[in-house]
């Protein structure tokens, strides 16, 4: 079957700019897919490359929609190659035909219990304190912070702060903290963060449950990473290590049982996503890469379908942003 294929790109700048150990992130760009069959019926995808996490380039990803036709095929959608996994994921979503316009309500909407399913992400530092009782306020339950941008140690005394914050707003409940490095450690830092997290751990009475610490070294060091498992109790999960469905295939094979965070929407193929984790029984966090409404709910769509009792879900982004784009506001 022919499609009719158009697309336009966008630009959402953040509220504030993500600061990570790769760097600070200001502007997310990307692109939004339609594909028409010849019934008139639409699918709408997202192309959310991530360069730096290991994506091909939104330049790339832009060339290669340039590149095809008006009408193209579900045999070119499948042939996407490997190198571009945010085109697969992009494209194969509009072929589902899953997302229409308007889009679904934002998750907020279904109250605190609803929002108790995903993961509010922190900004880094101080205003970690800050933004943490505001997305309280909201419902969440669960919170990433990140970490290895400043010095350890200045970090170390705003992680004491954060989590006898947290522990004070709960009220016969449990929160739950993520840790995520991206990478941005060294041993022994990572020895630090761990210890910390299992010292807490051992704190009697104490409401703030560490679920993990995320990606504390760099891709390189697999090895280390998976030694350091054995050694503390606070569970280590992948993520650059993991970016997409070669490098979660290739962790598996090396022997990591531990946690795997899934970007969807530059993992590769949602086809052979699905089919990996249908076959092996993995422990799957499925996280945001800051796609718009269009990505997020193929995203959450795939992540439902696989893993619907699974851990809280990373895509408690939408305050870092002021506009929430649907596909009505994309001009075509």
């Amino acid at each position: 079957m022919l499609y009719q294929f158009e697309f336009r790109t966008y630009q959402r700048k953040f509220k504030r700019a993500l600061q990570t150990s790769h760097g600070i992130w200001q502007i997310r760009t990307g692109i939004i897919l339609k594909l028409t069959d010849k019934n008139s019926q639409i699918g709408w995808g997202e192309i959310a490359p991530l360069s730096w996490f290991g994506s091909e380039s939104f330049e790339q990803a832009l060339d290669f929609c340039t590149s095809l036709s008006t009408h193209i095929s579900e045999e070119t959608i499948f042939s996407i190659s490997d190198e571009l996994p945010a085109c697969q994921f992009g494209f194969e979503s509009a072929l589902s035909k899953e997302i229409n316009a308007p889009p679904p309500a934002p998750p907020w909407q279904g109250g605190e219990k609803k929002m108790s399913q995903y993961s509010g992400l922190l900004p880094a530092g101080k205003i970690s304190l800050s933004a943490l009782q505001m997305l309280w306020k909201q419902g969440f339950r669960t919170f990433k912070w990140k970490i290895g941008v400043a010095v350890i140690e200045e970090e170390l005394q705003v992680f004491q702060q954060l989590i006898e914050v947290m522990d004070d707003l709960c009220d016969r409940e449990k929160a739950f903290l993520r840790l995520d490095a991206n990478g941005g450690l060294n041993y022994s830092q990572a020895e630090t963060w761990l210890q910390t997290c299992d010292d807490v751990a051992r704190i009697p009475n104490f409401s703030v449950k560490i679920e993990f610490l995320e990606q504390p070294l760099s891709v390189t060091q697999f090895d280390k990473m998976l030694a350091l498992t054995a050694v503390y109790k606070t569970p280590i999960a992948l993520d650059e290590s993991v970016a997409n469905l070669d490098r979660i295939q290739e962790c598996y094979n090396q022997g990591w049982r531990g946690i795997f965070v899934i970007k969807p929407a530059i993992a590769g193929s949602p086809s052979q996503l699905r089919k990996f984790c249908q076959t092996h029984n993995i422990d799957a966090v499925f996280s945001s890469v800051f796609e718009t409404q269009i990505g997020k709910q193929a995203a959450l769509n795939l992540a439902t379908e696989l893993f619907p009792n699974s851990r809280a879900l990373g895509f408690g982004i939408d305050d870092w942003f002021d506009d929430n784009h649907s596909i009505l506001d994309f001009g075509f």
